[in-house]
C-alpha cells in the first residue's frame, strides 16, 4: 500500500513533497506524536473494521473511532488543511455518533461523505464497499 501510495505522489508531481508514510498502529503513534508535540497538515486515516494489537489487545471500529478522531485533532496542525477518514465496514452504523458529526465537533469546518463503491461493467451493478469522510476547514 506505502508503495502504491508513494506512486500515486509521483504520478502526482509530489515526489518531492514531505509525505510520511506510517505503518503502524494509529492510537500509539498519535499518542506519541502528541507528547513529542509534532503536528501535521493533513492526515489521511484507513482503519481496520476490527483487529487485535501484538499482545492481544482488541480494536473495534465502533468503539475506538471517537478516540482515533480526538488524537488526530490534536496532532494537527493550527492551519490544517484536511483529514481523510476511509471506513469499510457497517460497523459505522453501530456508533453513538455518525462520524460526520464526530469530525465536526472536533475540528469545525465541514465534512463530506463519499460512498466508496464497484461497479459492474457488464451489469452495471454497484457494491457498495464503505465510506470515506473528507474534512476541509
Amino acid at each position: 500500500m506505502v508503495a502504491w501510495c508513494s506512486e500515486n505522489a509521483k504520478l502526482s508531481g509530489l515526489s518531492e513533497a514531505p509525505i510520511r508514510y506510517v505503518v503502524e498502529d494509529a492510537v500509539k503513534y498519535l499518542q506519541r506524536e502528541i507528547r513529542r508535540g509534532n503536528h501535521y497538515d493533513g492526515i489521511i486515516m484507513d482503519p481496520p473494521s476490527f483487529g487485535r494489537g501484538k499482545n492481544g489487545e482488541l480494536w473495534k471500529l465502533s468503539d475506538h473511532l471517537p478516540q482515533l478522531i480526538q488524537q488526530a485533532r490534536e496532532a494537527l496542525s493550527e492551519n490544517p488543511l484536511f483529514l481523510l477518514l476511509n471506513t469499510y465496514s457497517d460497523l459505522i452504523d453501530e456508533l453513538e455518533e455518525h462520524p460526520v458529526s464526530l469530525i465536526e465537533k472536533n475540528f469545525g469546518g465541514s465534512c463530506e461523505p463519499m460512498e466508496l463503491s464497484l461497479h459492474g461493467t457488464l451489469d452495471g451493478r454497484v457494491i457498495p464497499c464503505g465510506t470515506s469522510y473528507r474534512w476541509e476547514a
